[in-house]
């Protein structure tokens, strides 16, 4: 058995946060992030990694990292060949792995949701393929390091660990389906530890993918604005170091959060389109709340996948409306894609942090450019800084194929 089942009582562990790492366009670390997020920050920019000049939308959530990037055990030379995906992921890990305080071992399993992966190379060695094709150098890493699992690996060899990797590709859900995956086996004892998340950068096949398609708002991303006219980009990777709460207390780490509850369903009804209804929306957060044991009147803060594409959010507003019943009028919903953009396969992994933050900070996340509310949207958005004491909050993520994640963060209280 790849993950042996280790928990011979059958009762399921429960699973606490104890690192985590993120890096986003409104800065490099969980404290500038968290500063960023309770005001409302926006970190968007006009594009300057590729050329941008025919399309339709000219900005972009960049990140610009620090030179040089932490390295761990990785050579300078190992170093120079990981593209910007592979550094974020890197940069994001290094904070995690030093805040839980984990040392290396030889069975530790790492979970990963991306999209893109190391797309960027793909790009440069199709370029020098066809615009040079009698040079060859760098070529064969770059077909190398194409492969998502290099990335990881990479990571793996900077922090000296071994153990099983898994990369989960399900388009926008891929970060919080990564994060579900590895709590399922935690909580199910097939693993004791777990370092996962997701990890995205930004290339100029998947910028002007969305461009060509109109998804790609020329003005200012408003999730759940009536005048929303699309979604923004951004990069970034947040990666969380999960653990039993039983290992967790044996070492005396510190605590950052709980996850309760994770729900991810399949919506048939268009390859891109959601159901109008929200029906898979529904259930993915139906199916969190069965598994934490709650129901809507316990959850205080959804962050919201909300897009600021008129089917998603509309979509997705119908779907809270379903599950939450009467609860649905109260509880406070934001979309922080509307500071950051939209990161894809790490978006998930992104938003899970953002939970930890606010429960943990005491803070909802506001929307700033929210002006008028689309009329599926019966619930609150958070539109200014709001200080609050939330225990418990639900993310959302859904993706291209239909497939949805829900995860429920709970505070962690000593």
């Amino acid at each position: 058995m790849l993950f042996p089942r280790t928990n011979s009582s059958g009762a399921p562990h429960r699973v606490v946060i104890t690192g985590a790492g993120i890096v986003t366009a409104l800065g490099i670390g969980y404290r500038p992030n968290a500063a960023g997020f309770r005001d409302g920050d926006t970190g968007f920019r006009t594009v300057s990694r590729f050329d941008v000049s025919r399309q339709r939308v000219k900005t972009a959530a960049m990140v610009d990292l620090p030179s040089p990037v932490p390295a761990g055990r990785l050579s300078a030379h190992r170093l120079q060949r990981l593209d910007h995906a592979g550094k974020l992921l890197l940069t994001a890990a290094m904070e995690a792995w030093q805040q839980s305080g984990w040392e290396p071992t030889a069975d530790l399993p790492m979970v990963l949701g991306t999209t893109a992966g190391g797309m960027a190379l793909g790009e440069e060695f199709f370029l020098q393929a066809t615009q040079k094709p009698g040079q060859y150098k760098q070529q064969a890493t770059r077909a190398a390091f194409y492969q998502a699992q290099m990335q990881a690996r990479a990571l793996a060899e900077a922090l000296g660990f071994c153990g099983p990797i898994t990369v989960l590709s399900t388009a926008c859900a891929a970060g919080a389906n990564a994060i579900g995956h590895a709590w399922e086996l935690i909580r199910s004892g097939r693993a004791k530890r777990v370092l996962t998340g997701g990890y995205e950068a930004l290339s100029q096949l998947l910028f002007a993918g969305f461009d060509s398609l109109q998804a790609l708002s020329p003005t200012v991303c408003r999730p759940f604005d009536t005048h929303r006219d699309g979604l923004a980009l951004g990069e970034g990777a947040a990666l969380l170091t999960l653990e039993t709460l039983e290992s967790a207390h044996r070492r005396n780490a510190v605590i950052l959060g709980e996850i309760v509850g994770y729900g991810t369903t399949i919506d048939l009804h268009h390859l891109t389109q959601p159901h109008p209804e929200g029906a898979a929306a529904c259930a993915s957060m139906k199916l969190a709340c069965e598994c934490a044991r709650l129901n809507p009147e316990q959850i205080d803060y959804i962050n919201a996948h909300g897009t600021g594409t008129p089917l998603n959010d509309s979509a997705e507003a119908h779907g809270i409306r379903q599950w939450g019943g009467g609860r649905s009028a109260t509880i406070p919903v934001s979309s922080t894609k509307a500071s950051i953009g939209h990161l894809l396969g790490a978006a998930g992994a992104v938003e899970a942090i953002i939970c930890i933050m606010a429960l943990r900070e005491g803070f909802l996340p506001p929307e700033r450019a929210f002006r008028t509310p689309d009329p599926a949207c019966t619930f609150p958005i958070v539109r200014e800084p709001r200080e609050a004491r939330p225990l418990r909050a639900l993310s959302n993520s859904f993706g291209f194929g239909g497939v949805n994640a829900s995860l429920i963060f709970q505070r962690w209280e000593t």
